[in-house]
C-alpha cells in the first residue's frame, strides 16, 4: 500500500486570527496529484465551543456529475511552544458531491486554543497542517458521455482494485488519537441526509440506524449482497452499505410527485455512487430506472393540471359571455321595437312638406 499512495504535506499559517470575521475561512488551494484541496476553518467553532477544522475538495461545484475520490488524511494544530503537544487527528473518507468535506468539529476547546500560554495561538497566529494521501489507482465515477445517459465505467484494473478493497487508503505513520472528538460532515451540505445514530449491521459495521431495517430486508431477499462484501475491509463495507442504504431510503421515502429534476439528479448520483461498490443490483435497477422515468409522469401530471385549469377558466369565460349575450339580445329586441315605433311615426309625416301657417 505504501507504494500505491501519493501524499502531500501542506502547512497553513493563519495570521491576524482575532480579525477573522467570517463564520468560516478557507486556506489556499493545494494539490495532491491532479486533485485540489483546501483546509476549512471555523475560527469561532462550527456551532460548538471548539475549533472546527475540515478537509475540503476545492471547487467541487465545477467537478463532473458522479465524481468520487478516496483520501486518507490527518489535520494537525501545531503547538508553537511545545511541538510534542501538537493536536493531530486522522481519518479516511469517500469524498463526493454528497460529502465534499470531512474533518473534525471539535478539534480543541476554544478556551485552550485562545490561551497564549498553551502554545496554539501565538502572536495572533496559528498553524494548521494537513497531510493528504490519495491512491494512485483511485476509483472515480466520471461524468456522463455527451451522447449517452449511461455513466462511463471504470477501467478493469481500477474495478479490480475497488473489488479487492485496495482502494481503501491507509496513511502510514500518522498519529492516531483514539479518544479524539467525533468526525462529522460540515452541516452546510444540505443535499446529504444528516448523520443519525449509528447501529451495528449484522456485525459488518456501523450504519446509520434509519438504513438498517431497509438493509436487513433486502439482504434477506438477496444474501449475495453480504457475501460479496465479506472479504473487504470494515471501512469499505460500511461505505458500501451506507451507499446502498441511502438509495433504499430515497426509494422508500419519495413519492411519484417528488420526482422533479433535482430529485432525479440526486437519484442518479446515488446510483452511480452505489455501482462503484460492485453489488449485484440487477433486482434493483428496474425500480431505479422506473423511478427516473417518473419525471415524465410528473411533468404530464403538471401539464394535465394546467390544462384543467385552462379549461375551467374558458368554461367560466364562456358562461359569462353567454350571459352577456343574452342581455345583449334582450337589449337588441327592445332597441328594434323602439326603432320600428319611431319609424312608423316618421312615416306619417312628410319630412319635405311645408310647415305652413294658419289664416287667423
Amino acid at each position: 500500500m505504501r507504494d500505491n499512495l501519493v501524499s502531500v504535506d501542506f502547512s497553513w499559517k493563519v495570521e491576524n486570527f482575532s480579525k477573522l470575521n467570517n463564520f468560516k475561512h478557507y486556506s489556499d488551494v493545494f494539490s495532491v496529484g491532479d486533485y485540489k484541496w483546501q483546509i476549512l476553518l471555523y475560527p469561532r467553532g462550527n456551532n460548538v465551543d471548539f475549533l472546527s477544522v475540515y478537509l475540503v475538495v476545492a471547487e467541487s461545484s465545477k467537478l463532473p456529475p458522479g465524481w468520487s475520490r478516496y483520501a486518507a488524511f490527518s489535520l494537525t494544530l501545531v503547538n508553537q511552544l511545545h511541538p510534542s503537544n501538537s493536536k493531530t487527528l486522522d481519518t479516511e473518507h469517500l469524498f463526493n458531491k454528497r460529502g465534499s468535506d470531512w474533518g473534525f468539529t471539535s478539534l480543541i476547546p476554544l478556551n485552550d486554543f485562545c490561551n497564549p500560554s498553551k502554545g496554539y495561538l501565538v502572536d495572533d497566529m496559528c498553524i494548521i497542517r494537513a497531510k493528504v494521501a490519495v491512491h494512485k489507482a483511485e476509483i472515480k465515477i466520471l461524468e456522463h458521455q455527451a451522447s449517452s445517459s449511461a455513466p462511463i465505467k471504470p477501467s478493469d484494473k481500477k474495478r479490480k482494485e475497488l473489488e479487492s478493497g485496495q482502494a481503501i487508503l491507509t496513511i502510514p505513520d500518522l498519529t492516531h488519537v483514539p479518544s479524539g472528538p467525533p468526525i462529522v460532515k460540515e452541516p452546510e451540505d444540505l443535499s446529504s441526509p444528516p448523520l443519525g445514530e449509528l447501529e451495528d449491521f449484522r456485525g459488518l459495521g456501523k450504519i446509520e440506524k434509519a438504513f438498517v431495517p431497509l438493509l436487513d430486508e433486502v439482504c434477506s431477499w438477496h444474501p449475495s449482497l453480504i457475501e460479496c462484501q465479506r472479504k473487504r475491509s470494515r471501512m469499505f463495507i460500511e461505505w458500501a452499505f451506507t451507499a446502498l442504504g441511502r438509495l433504499l431510503h430515497f426509494m422508500k421515502t419519495k413519492k411519484v410527485k417528488d420526482m422533479t429534476d433535482e430529485a432525479c439528479e440526486e437519484l442518479k448520483l446515488l446510483w452511480e455512487e452505489l455501482e462503484a461498490f460492485k453489488f449485484d443490483l440487477a433486482w434493483l435497477e428496474p425500480s431505479v430506472q422506473r423511478a427516473l422515468g417518473m419525471k415524465k409522469t410528473v411533468e404530464s401530471s403538471g401539464k394535465l393540471k394546467r390544462l384543467r385549469k385552462d379549461v375551467d377558466a374558458l368554461q367560466t369565460q364562456t358562461k359569462r359571455l353567454r350571459a352577456e349575450l343574452a342581455v345583449a339580445e334582450v337589449n337588441l329586441e327592445a332597441a328594434v321595437r323602439d326603432l320600428n315605433k319611431t319609424q312608423e311615426g316618421l312615416d306619417e309625416i312628410d319630412i319635405n312638406g311645408e310647415l305652413g301657417y294658419g289664416r287667423g
